[in-house]
């Protein structure tokens, strides 16, 4: 589960058991489904991209995909199915945030990150 405080996850391409997920496009692939998510909807007008509330991104030289929790309150359903996958294939979710004092955080730079498994 989520937390409500958190403004993103962070969904990592590594399993539980430390595998690497593969294919190893899986974060761009991601991304791109969910690329029709965004502020406003998208329009006739709109470039392909993707959405801010959804991109794959790379931590500790890893695949990811960071999800906004705006998502979570925009299009509950794409939220979900997001989640979901991260669950279906056992991959590490991270919230961005405060470090709590019962469990050790993953830092990477200047952002530290709550390891959290998926309800």
């Amino acid at each position: 589960m989520v937390s409500d405080h958190t403004k993103e996850v962070f969904i990592l391409g590594l399993t539980h058991e430390g595998r690497t997920f593969r294919p190893s496009d899986w974060a761009e692939r991601l991304a791109g489904v969910m690329s029709q998510f965004r502020p406003g909807g998208a329009t006739p007008d709109s470039y392909i991209s993707y959405s801010p509330w959804c991109v794959p991104n790379t931590v500790e030289g890893k695949k990811c995909v960071i999800v906004h929790t705006d998502l979570r309150e925009e299009e509950p359903m794409a939220w979900d199915f997001v989640m979901n996958f991260a669950k279906d294939n056992d991959l590490q979710v991270l919230e961005a945030g405060f470090c709590f004092a019962d469990s050790a955080p993953v830092t990477n730079g200047s952002l530290v990150f709550q390891a959290g498994r998926v309800a």
